[in-house]
């Protein structure tokens, strides 16, 4: 798998490139249908045989990257793929921040085939990995933390989304005068950040879709850190698609390892718009150039990669 590193980066760089023209139209269906075309079309130039395990739906609600598509030449290694052409597609439509194109790949069979509904996640760097727990209370995981960390609790910072589902969370870790970076859109980016010491954050948690947990919790695997979860099923529907899916407890909290199997795994994002570890897209005189991350689940090495792409000539 790690040959193609090269052309997974290729496949990121391409869907955030064919986003662009998107950026602050409006026009998020037809922003999400570009980048899914441009990275449709390039994985299937992969000597692999790939299988989407997280996509953009289920086979009869999306044309391409369906859950279950085989992707890739066919040749060479059995690989899952996770997708999303945007993570973000209404800060890309809004021309906010925080929309990436994004790919994670793993050995065959090692990644969790996570349904399309809510997920709560907890997350933390090298650290405290091994330690933290979902079902500890925020204010116990909190100081796990600080003791891991040498540091004083009300030293931490908490990343968090910005939503009411989230209040208390951040109600507490103000109470306890810890620092919360609260965000709009797009979670996969600010999990990560808690693994990356030039981001100073310490913890992320919150209830977010499950198959962007799945993309940051390879992430999270590749650079040593720790990511636990939970479902959170919320019809009967949805509890029997989990069972279907082979988790006969769907409420029961996942650990990492249930997650994402193997440390042979790869995330690699590019930038559409800015968010808290890549500027965007830049639109110069001659060149377009895109800011990229490069995560390899055996060297845990963060790497930024900046390209810059030469525009057509007329």
């Amino acid at each position: 798998m790690n040959p193609f590193i090269q052309d997974f980066l290729h496949v990121t760089e391409s869907a955030a490139l064919a986003t662009y023209p998107w950026i602050g139209t409006g026009n998020k269906i037809e922003a999400d249908q570009a980048a899914t075309d441009a990275m449709r079309t390039l994985l299937n130039r992969i000597p692999m045989d790939g299988k989407v395990v997280i996509g953009e739906g289920e086979v009869d609600e999306a044309p391409m990257l369906f859950i279950g598509e085989k992707v890739g030449t066919g040749n060479g290694a059995g690989i899952d793929v996770a997708v999303d052409p945007i993570d973000g597609t209404t800060s890309t439509s809004k021309g906010k921040n925080n929309a990436i194109a994004v790919i994670a790949v793993a050995k065959e069979g090692t990644l969790l085939h996570a349904p399309d509904m809510y997920m709560e996640k907890i997350v933390t760097g090298p650290e405290a990995a091994g330690k933290i727990n979902i079902d500890f209370s925020l204010e116990k995981n909190l100081r796990i933390i600080a003791e891991a960390k040498g540091k004083k609790v009300e030293e931490l910072k908490l990343i968090i989304q910005d939503r009411e589902r989230h209040s208390h969370w951040v109600e507490q870790a103000h109470a306890l005068g810890v620092r919360t970076e609260l965000f709009e859109e797009g979670d996969v980016i600010p999990a990560i950040a808690t693994c990356i010491h030039r981001s100073d954050a310490d913890l992320f948690i919150g209830i977010g879709g499950a198959p962007e947990g799945v993309l940051a919790a390879v992430g999270v695997k590749s650079l040593g850190g720790e990511m636990q979860a939970r479902l959170l099923p919320n019809t009967d529907e949805q509890w029997n698609r989990c069972v279907s899916m082979g988790l006969t407890s769907p409420n029961k909290a996942l650990s990492h390892h249930q997650l994402v199997a193997t440390d042979e795994c790869a995330f690699i994002a590019t930038s559409i718009t800015g968010n808290m570890l890549l500027p965007g897209i830049e639109n110069n005189q001659n060149a377009f150039t895109t800011h990229s991350i490069v995560l390899n689940g055996l060297d845990k090495c963060f790497r930024l990669i900046t390209t810059e792409h030469a525009k057509p000539s007329i």
